[in-house]
């Protein structure tokens, strides 16, 4: 088994595909008003416009049940972060060591936190 997408719910569909388009350069599978598809190597990350208002998370806040993190994977984290920092997206965590794995986080424009992690590099001997 493996997952085969996530669903973002969007409180405006053209300012979160510019930012997961143009700012984090996601693949656009499919654009529409009311849904849309970025095709990455693991799964897809389907945009659906909200069906009511919605409240801006608050990175501080402690991750509470039924909140989803999606989490990307990039091959050089410190590039990743220089460019999300030019663009001035917010940034939640700075790149971080835990358990081996580098990791940042990052705020989308409805307040919802992206986990950003670096490959791994396979040593081979």
């Amino acid at each position: 088994m493996r997952v085969n997408y996530v669903i973002v719910f969007v409180s405006d569909m053209n300012r979160a595909v510019a930012f997961y388009r143009d700012v984090l350069e996601l693949p656009l599978r499919f654009e529409s008003p009311g849904w849309t598809e970025f095709a990455t190597e693991g799964a897809t990350l389907a945009l659906h416009a909200s069906e009511g208002p919605g409240s801006k998370m608050d990175a501080s806040e402690p991750a509470l049940a039924g909140r989803c993190r999606p989490g990307l994977s990039v091959p050089d984290l410190d590039a990743f972060h220089k460019r999300m920092a030019e663009r001035n997206v917010p940034c939640v965590q700075t790149p971080q060591t835990f358990f081996g794995s580098r990791v940042a986080q990052y705020s989308d424009p409805d307040g919802l936190v992206i986990s950003v992690g670096e490959e791994r590099q396979s040593s081979r001997s």
